[in-house]
């Protein structure tokens, strides 16, 4: 099959269609704050496709939270899943690497550096005591084609030899094979771009990138996690809304040009989005080739992407840009329910309007949301143990009292710091979203603390049993609390979305115990 387009993403809540039926347009003049809303059918675009793409999405078992869908620049169609919503930052674990090597391009621009000087010539007080030919060797190039020469990637060994700098374990780790001559993704590779950045700049990413990228692109609210020596993870970690992921690929599409100004170069745009190097093996969006921190597609584009589904996917033979968000565990059949539905509805010129098939689709957005667990919404045990305090046993993560309001119209988790009381409300088999953003206070291991909103829903397995369930919806992935209710005992059960649905990421967290004291 011939795939045209890109994929297509799930999405909740109130999503603006535009319903205006105007020509064409092939100006990319539009305002940096926002994009224009046209109908699908007026930028050529078919509402039926993004329908059967919305109809494959709720039948595939894949959570998504967002999808932004442009043409001509213009935004055609986008959808939040609830409780995901409009205005929330979402993380973009290695979707964060094309940024990077946007920041990379910007330094190549303005002369600062050269994609074949050597990495170690930038860290003299940070090199081992021996240094490998392989290591002599390594060049920017190859830490943005993946191609350093390690066998492994790099990034546990960083986190592992803390508090030794993330910069020395990597020029420590042995780098195996002659640099170019072995693909291996590598997000430490990523991390040693921003160091480069960082040492010839004195800025951190996020700072360098504000007045180059961000401002420019009017990109504001995000952030990027932090290494423990202050500088940003580069590979992993930055937060931005879907339209940003949008404005960044259009970015791309328009070759580097922003409102008649060139931000980046023509030239870099090439270089960075086309194949600069094979990649890994087999007959899938992984084997299409790597350019400098982004990958090639099967129909023929290429994309930014990162773990669970978040994707920018750029397709110039289309003038187009699909943005994704998501909790993905399969990512090529995310891909494949994007290219199979919706790249058969781009046509060349503008359709003629269909307002019934329009509302139909507006209505369909409308309704998206994701699903929740749905038994009983009461207990004959609710007054028992409602507004009750639980002096909890030892547990990792100092939580010394519990107690839980449980009331007819929705219930709360109260979580006692010496005189502060912190709290995270639920619905009954419905979404609640706390909107002061927490730390969530089970951390889930090896996955970002980042402070977020937290949705909750919560349902009665049995008379004594409670399952809450929770949404971190300006990061990706979700917790599942089972609170067991036994005399004057609780007992509390976690259980990532990960670990859930994963299959080699089993829950380690220990079960918490308690008891009644008033």
């Amino acid at each position: 099959m011939s795939f045209s387009r890109r994929s297509f993403v799930k999405t909740l809540g109130v999503s603006t269609i535009g319903l205006s039926a105007l020509p064409i347009l092939n100006s990319f003049r539009f305002p940096a704050e926002k994009f224009l809303r046209k109908s699908p059918e007026s930028q050529g675009v078919s509402s039926e496709s993004i329908l059967n793409f919305l109809a494959a999405v709720r039948k595939s078992g894949i959570e998504w939270h967002s999808f932004m869908l442009l043409r001509h620049g213009n935004v055609v169609a986008e959808a939040w899943w609830k409780p995901f919503e409009v205005d929330y930052k979402h993380t973009l674990y290695s979707l964060s690497k094309s940024f990077t090597s946007s920041a990379i391009g910007f330094l190549v621009d303005e002369g600062k550096v050269s994609v074949n000087d050597k990495v170690i010539s930038f860290f003299p007080n940070d090199l081992p005591a021996e240094i490998s030919a392989n290591l002599k060797a390594m060049t920017i190039k190859h830490l943005l084609t993946m191609n350093t020469g390690h066998k492994t990637d790099t990034m546990p060994v960083l986190r592992q030899k803390e508090p030794q700098t993330w910069v020395k374990s990597f020029l420590q780790h042995p780098v195996v094979f002659e640099p170019s001559t072995h693909f291996l993704y590598n997000t430490g590779a990523t991390y040693m771009l921003g160091a480069i950045l960082h040492k010839v700049t004195g800025k951190t990413l996020e700072e360098y990138l504000k007045a180059r990228l961000f401002v420019p692109l009017g990109i504001e609210n995000y952030d990027w996690e932090k290494s423990p020596e202050g500088l940003n993870t580069a590979g992993f970690g930055l937060r931005v809304g879907t339209e940003d992921i949008a404005k960044f690929g259009q970015l791309y599409l328009q070759k580097g040009k922003w409102n008649g100004k060139q931000l980046i170069s023509e030239k870099w745009i090439e270089e960075a989005t086309s194949k600069q190097t094979t990649s890994q093996a087999g007959d899938n969006d992984w084997s299409q080739g790597y350019g400098y921190q982004f990958w090639r597609c099967k129909p023929g584009f290429y994309r930014g992407d990162g773990a669970y589904g978040q994707f920018c996917m750029v397709i110039p033979e289309q003038d187009a840009v699909l943005v994704m968000t998501s909790e993905s565990f399969d990512l090529q059949k995310s891909m494949n329910i994007a290219y199979e539905n919706l790249l058969p509805g781009f046509l060349k010129d503008a359709l003629p309007e269909n307002p019934e098939l329009l509302k139909k689709l507006k209505n369909e957005i409308q309704t998206l949301s994701l699903p929740v667990t749905k038994s009983k919404t009461f207990s004959p045990l609710m007054a028992k143990y409602s507004d009750k305090r639980f002096k909890m046993d030892k547990n990792p993560y100092g939580i010394s009292e519990m107690g839980f309001g449980l009331f007819p119209d929705a219930g709360v988790v109260r979580f006692f710091d010496n005189k502060e009381i912190k709290k995270m409300g639920f619905g009954w088999e419905k979404w609640q979203v706390n909107k002061n953003g927490v730390v969530n206070r089970f951390p889930i291991p090896y996955r970002t603390q980042s402070t977020s909103k937290i949705a909750a829903t919560a349902t009665w397995l049995n008379d004594n049993t409670l399952q809450i369930n929770m949404k971190f919806v300006e990061a990706v992935h979700g917790d599942k609390m089972t609170v067991v209710f036994e005399g004057d005992k609780v007992t509390i059960n976690l259980l990532s979305s990960i670990s859930e649905n994963a299959k080699n990421t089993p829950e380690t967290r220990v079960v918490m115990t308690g008891v009644m004291v008033g």
